[in-house]
């Protein structure tokens, strides 16, 4: 049972070094924050299994705080950490069309 567990931290730990790809090369804020996520959930599901497998209790534990702290990092992204440049992009158009011929 032990090699199967740690097969698939492996398996998860590939899928999501291939979502580091949409971190890099993501189109924008939004897709990359999901990748974020992405890695966030993959790195405590890996650790989950890890900690299970070889029976340390204190993995288990550092991927638990990962899950916390990736939650407070979609947070941030959304109250406002996102929307900087977003929103000085609709500030320039705005003033654009307001302004009187």
């Amino acid at each position: 049972m032990t090699t199967f567990l740690l097969g698939a931290a492996a398996f998860i730990l590939g899928t999501v070094t291939l979502g580091l790809v949409r971190i890099l090369r993501g189109p924008g804020n939004a897709d990359r924050m999901l990748a974020a996520q992405l890695l966030g959930t993959g790195g405590v599901a890996a650790l989950l299994l890890l900690g299970v497998a070889t029976g340390v209790g204190a993995v288990s534990e550092v991927g638990l705080l990962l899950a916390l702290l990736a939650a407070f990092g979609s947070v941030a992204f959304v109250t406002g950490g996102g929307r900087s440049s977003d929103a000085s992009a609709a500030d320039t158009r705005g003033a654009a069309r307001s302004e009187p011929e």
